[in-house]
């Protein structure tokens, strides 16, 4: 029997593993297929948002992703969430980014929302990902940053994981202080969850909700 296809939209191969492991122990059943463009991040990063030339790749890969044939396509990176949601209006499949849900149960946690970010490009859409599922629901929420600018290029380009995590650590415990809830922007700082078994404050990444979500979907689809 041939197996329903999830295609992905990744901007670097840092989430590729924990995602296909994640894939593997919620929705075996499942081929994950990837697309990957590690230049797309370097993008945004360098001209601080998206750009005109980001957002007409996006468009390309989600058009290929739906000439797979797949049942969901699903993009791995928030920093290009905006450009995603442009490019999901062209297709007639079911689309996902990886930090809805997150930001979906960050407002049901808490009101006062902190988000940790590991590069600046991505404090933006994170936040206002979580205004956006606060207003579809009425309710108000304040919404405090915590950038720690350089740390995802200390886990990509150094490999440092143990740096990485310190850094943002730092960040994590000033924002438990301050917030009901706390939300990882990238899903690569799942790299610190490890180091967080004793936090008061319940701490959100998006990866494994995310593809608990994708189960969902398809769930739902067959009902």
């Amino acid at each position: 029997m041939t197996k329903k296809k999830v295609v992905l939209i990744h901007t670097s191969p840092v989430s590729l593993n924990d995602l296909k492991d994640l894939f593997r122990e919620i929705i075996p059943e499942v081929e994950m297929v990837n697309i990957i463009d590690d230049s797309l991040l370097e993008d945004v990063k360098s001209n601080c948002g998206l750009t005109p030339a980001v957002i007409r790749r996006m468009c390309t890969y989600v058009s290929v992703a739906e000439s797979m044939n797949p049942v969901l396509i699903f993009n791995q990176c928030s920093s290009v969430g905006a450009a995603f949601d442009i490019a999901r209006k062209q297709v007639e499949c079911k689309t996902l980014r990886i930090d809805e849900p997150m930001a979906e149960e960050a407002v049901k946690l808490g009101r006062t929302i902190g988000v940790v970010a590991t590069v600046a490009s991505t404090m933006k859409p994170s936040c206002s990902l979580i205004v956006e599922k606060a207003r579809e629901t009425n309710k108000e929420v304040e919404v405090k940053k915590y950038l720690v600018d350089g740390a995802l290029d200390i886990l990509m380009k150094e490999h440092n994981v143990e740096k990485h995590n310190q850094l943002v650590k730092q960040q994590i415990e000033k924002a438990q202080q301050e917030c009901d809830v706390i939300v990882l922007a990238q899903g690569s700082m799942t790299a610190i969850l490890p180091c967080l078994d004793r936090m008061e404050k319940p701490v959100l990444t998006s990866p494994r909700l995310a593809v608990e979500r994708v189960r969902a979907m398809l769930e739902e689809e067959e009902n």
